[in-house]
């Protein structure tokens, strides 16, 4: 890792939540950088073909697993970041899941659950797009969804959130201690370009799929999110499962941040293909004098 780029994530890093106020995190920063939408292209490549070299190894050691959280607003660009910075990562060594509502099984079952039978296996990056985050942000705006959870009331207090957030710092606790590497990324988007981003999938045809009235509805909440945001990160901020909190406002600095920031947690997990062992050795001369 380059020195400029580390110092690029600290400053969007948080390990800890005393002290954090996502208000100093400013959506429109890209760190001093000001470039062309073409030498943007070529770092984010040059960081693809990094993470895919690394990818490999990760998949042939079968050691760790990387588990990459993407919480956002609506339009902040989760879908975008995910589609470009994982673009050239074997297929067969990543794994994205997509949380919407829960439905009615998952509904029988505690929180995590859902979340848990989608961790990736050892070897692999695993995707949330949304996660578990959702019942302490969402629920959190609308607490009227938490009836369908079926909880015995006498566990529904007013510390429920406060208790859900020390659950998923636990269970992230857990996971780092099991060699699941954690990686949290909260695309900060600004209410401004939000907006411009729903106009342009009003107005442009091809883009009018991805809109919702729904999320015109959800922008009205828009303050109660940043303090359910602020909440959840001061909550579970920690050095084994750091969140970044990326400003969003121009996507090829937010792939840049996301790409940059798997690559440093891979480089220091010590990847590598797995020796080969003198009977192996032994082995493949055989096989290689057999073909001829």
């Amino acid at each position: 890792m380059e020195k400029r780029a580390t110092k690029i994530l600290d400053r969007f890093r948080v390990t800890k939540g005393r002290g954090f106020r996502l208000k100093d995190y400013d959506p429109s920063d890209t760190a001093g950088l000001d470039m062309e939408k073409t030498t943007a292209g070529a770092l984010l490549q040059q960081g693809i073909e990094r993470l895919a070299l690394l990818q490999d190894k990760l998949y042939a050691q079968d050691r760790w697993s990387v588990l990459c959280i993407f919480q956002a607003m609506d339009a902040a660009g989760k879908d975008g970041a995910i589609k470009h910075v994982f673009s050239g990562v074997n297929p067969q060594g990543c794994q994205v899941h997509s949380f919407k509502a829960p439905g009615a099984m998952e509904l029988d079952h505690d929180f995590l659950w859902r979340h848990s039978i989608a961790l990736p296996e050892r070897g692999r990056i695993g995707i949330h797009n949304r996660s578990w985050y959702e019942e302490a942000l969402v629920l959190r705006v609308h607490p009227e969804f938490l009836a369908r959870q079926k909880l015995p009331p006498s566990l529904i207090g007013k510390k429920i959130w406060d208790e859900r957030l020390e659950d998923i710092a636990a269970y992230e606790r857990y996971l780092a201690r099991q060699g699941t590497v954690v990686l949290k990324f909260f695309l900060n988007v600004s209410q401004e370009e939000q907006k411009k981003r729903f106009l342009s999938r009003i107005d442009e045809p091809e883009k009018n799929w991805k809109f919702s009235a729904n999320d015109v509805t959800e922008r009205g909440y828009w303050d109660d999110y940043m303090k359910a945001y602020q909440a959840a990160i001061s909550a579970t901020a920690a050095p084994h499962a750091p969140w970044f909190v990326v400003p969003a406002d121009a996507k090829w600095f937010t792939r840049l941040v996301v790409v940059v920031a798997i690559i440093e947690a891979l480089e220091k997990l010590d990847l590598h293909y797995p020796a080969v062992t003198k009977e192996q050795r032994a082995a493949l001369a055989v096989a290689k004098k057999r073909l001829g």
